[in-house]
């Protein structure tokens, strides 16, 4: 039998390395709640890419604003690039969960 294929999680190590589940099941707890925190980062996402957009908008808005707004705008295209990365990865291996 096959071992299944390394998921990457939406998290990493203290260290910043990247963190893999190890299952034979999509509904194992520690699946769920990757799935729920990619949600969560998503979410996040779309919250700041509407903000950066309002500043980006601001004529008046200063170097202050439009760094905050690129700093998590940073951050949201790291969380989202993991997570098209882990689902593109589970997609390749034939893993109708991550669709």
């Amino acid at each position: 039998m096959p071992t299944p294929p390394l998921r990457l999680l939406p998290w990493s190590t203290p260290e910043g390395k990247p963190c893999y589940l190890s299952t034979d099941s999509g509904q194992s707890r520690l699946s769920r709640l990757a799935d729920d925190i990619e949600a969560a980062q998503l979410d996040s996402g779309e919250q700041v890419l509407a903000g950066s957009r309002a500043v980006l908008a601001d004529r008046k808005a200063g170097e202050r604003a439009v760094r905050f707004a690129l700093v998590r705008a940073t951050e949201a295209l790291a969380d989202l690039l993991r997570i098209a990365v882990s689902r593109g990865e589970r997609v390749a291996d034939g893993d109708s969960r991550s669709r």
